[in-house]
């Protein structure tokens, strides 16, 4: 019974700690979107998202860009670049990459709806040069390449979240 108790008592610690950061994805048009959740541990965050309106049945590109804008208005330019505090080269198949802000692409669902969980070990929540609290979470309109520079040719910016 003891080890049942522990365990039971550790997950209650667990639920009531989860989620360290939030994010609300505003669309092109200027509209609610979507949020994120994001949970740091000692080797990445975690990043839980959900997001609906976006091009359907496709790859598409999800980022941490460096500024904590998000103005629909500019087509989400106000979020700068990639995230990338080493500046490195952009993408996984560069040998000089990839960008701290640099993730897989994820799949949209056919009715324009993205649910994903994202474990990214170059970034930290808070604390050091990798920290992502601030800037903005994006998804892109197109796949990224993993190659291009300097955003793995990843079309327009469709969501825009800022990490709080």
């Amino acid at each position: 019974m003891k080890p049942f108790l522990a365990c039971a008592a550790a997950l209650a610690l667990v639920a009531t700690a989860a989620v360290a950061a939030t994010a609300t994805f505003i669309s092109k048009a200027g509209k609610e979107s979507g949020k994120a959740k994001l949970t740091g541990t000692d080797k990445g965050v975690l990043i839980e998202i959900e997001v609906s309106g976006l091009p359907s049945g496709q790859w598409v590109a999800f980022h941490v860009h460096e500024t904590g804008s998000c103005e629909h208005a500019g087509g989400h330019m106000s979020a700068g670049g990639h995230f990338n505090p080493a500046k490195a080269a952009h993408g996984f198949n560069d040998a000089k990459g990839p960008h701290a802000g640099d993730m897989p692409n994820q799949y949209v669902a056919t009715d324009g709806t993205l649910k994903a969980q994202v474990f990214n070990t170059f970034v930290r929540l808070d604390g050091g040069d990798n920290a992502i609290r601030g800037r903005a979470l994006m998804i892109h309109g197109k796949g990224d390449d993993y190659k291009s520079q300097p955003a793995g040719d990843a079309g327009d910016r469709q969501a825009c979240g800022v990490i709080k």
